[in-house]
């Protein structure tokens, strides 16, 4: 088993991208390199950009934040200008409870509740 998880994603546009996963999102920043950025998830996973003059495609890339806080999360972003492309809702397919955002570089965030986590 690994001991840790970062992600890294591309962006053309580092200022808005500190901005959003900094001050909007609160998650703490843990490494500032000439061109990357790396913000703590959670206790062991990061998320980094690095920045880069023709960015990535972000088609295929649904990057997920879990907690039990789903509509918390949703007003609390919403309460600090982001606008969300689906409000909270139950998905009986994957029994989830999510909603979806974009972030500055046109990422596709999900927060999300497992509503059975450990199904018997």
């Amino acid at each position: 088993m690994f001991s840790q998880q970062v992600t890294f994603l591309y962006t053309a546009d580092m200022a808005a991208t500190a901005h959003f996963y900094g001050d909007v999102l609160g998650l703490p920043l843990v490494l500032e390199q000439p061109d990357c950025c790396i913000w703590q998830v959670t206790t062991e996973a990061f998320l980094g950009f690095c920045e880069r003059e023709s960015e990535a495609p972000v088609d295929g890339i649904i990057y997920t934040f879990v907690t039990q806080d789903v509509d918390g999360w949703h007003e609390r972003l919403r309460a600090k200008g982001v606008t969300f492309s689906r409000a909270p809702q139950r998905d009986e397919t994957y029994n989830i409870y999510h909603c979806f955002l974009r972030d500055p570089n046109g990422y596709l965030l999900e927060i999300q509740r497992f509503e059975d986590p450990f199904p018997a």
